[in-house]
């Protein structure tokens, strides 16, 4: 059985993320990137590190920007796509990168379901936990709720089995 695996809010190519700060004024990717290009590549480093070409990766939205594009084919696994605010329905290479694109992905076998944002606990009475992107480095609202952004995963897809409490 191929590995299953979890990565949010990648943001490839968009250079703005290197000037994004928390509330004390330091800078949400820090300063280990010298250009978006840096940025990039680091990600497909380490997505690729982790990722083999017959894995399923569940991207949890906010894929690219820009030129981002560039970077969906250079990465290994079968892609799926759960849509973020950021990212355009209507994008070819969304379209020509991902396998699925979803809203929402459940998984009862691991007891989880996958978004972009956080869900309201009253929408989780079937799963006990919700594996969501969005926030970047900010705490998850509550223990059922998982952070799955790059700022939190090392820039790494995570595999489910590691983010979803057993």
């Amino acid at each position: 059985m191929n590995d299953i695996w979890i990565v949010s809010d990648t943001h490839f190519g968009h250079e703005n993320m290197l000037r994004f700060t928390h509330t004390d004024g330091t800078l949400i990717r820090g300063n280990r990137f010298s250009s978006v290009e840096d940025m990039d590549e680091h990600m497909i480093e380490r997505w690729n590190s982790v990722v083999r070409p017959g894995d399923k990766v569940y991207h949890l939205g906010d894929v690219y920007i820009g030129d981002g594009h560039k970077a969906l084919k250079r990465l290994n696994g079968h892609k799926r796509l759960i849509l973020g605010n950021h990212d355009n329905v209507k994008s070819p290479y969304l379209y020509n990168s991902f396998h699925k694109i979803l809203m929402w992905r459940q998984f009862p076998e691991f007891n989880c379901v996958l978004s972009h944002t956080p869900l309201h606990d009253s929408s989780m009475f079937k799963i006990d936990y919700n594996l969501h992107g969005h926030i970047h480095q900010h705490a998850s609202p509550s223990a059922r709720h998982i952070n799955c952004c790059v700022e939190v995963q090392d820039y790494t897809p995570r595999h489910i089995e590691q983010l979803v409490p057993r």
